[in-house]
């Protein structure tokens, strides 16, 4: 304890530093799909691709039969994706961080099964899954 009292800079420091590592796993909150099972998805026909990048890193390579749609424009252009409700909606981003909040406007915008690729397309390429151009 004395210790503690002694460094309390140097402990508030840890502290701080330790939570602002777990911020990002704590506020991320949705449902997440491996790219095996975005996979598996596609394969069915059961999914809808959602890839919220922007143009210039779409056209430099994206999933198969994916719409783009950068996250600025998402909530105007919901009504582009009307017919595939009753499909997953897979959002994309570059590193699976961004596409959280693309989730959440196309829930508001009334889709029930909506899904993040864990690690965006990076993650993607890593595993050696095929992209289009």
């Amino acid at each position: 304890m004395k210790f503690i009292l002694d460094h309390i800079f140097l402990v508030g420091i840890a502290v701080l530093s330790g939570g602002a590592l777990l911020w990002p796993v704590l506020v991320q909150r949705g449902k997440k799909a491996s790219p095996l099972q975005v996979t598996q998805l596609i394969n069915r026909g059961k999914a809808t691709i959602v890839d919220i990048r922007d143009a210039d890193a779409f056209a430099a390579g994206h999933l198969r039969d994916a719409r783009n749609m950068p996250l600025k424009d998402l909530k105007g252009r919901t009504g582009e994706l009307e017919k595939f409700k009753s499909r997953t909606a897979v959002v994309v981003c570059q590193k699976g961080t961004r596409a959280f909040g693309a989730a959440k406007i196309l829930e508001q915008a009334g889709f029930t099964d909506v899904v993040v690729l864990d690690g965006g397309i990076d993650a993607w390429q890593t595993q050696g899954l095929p992209t289009t151009k």
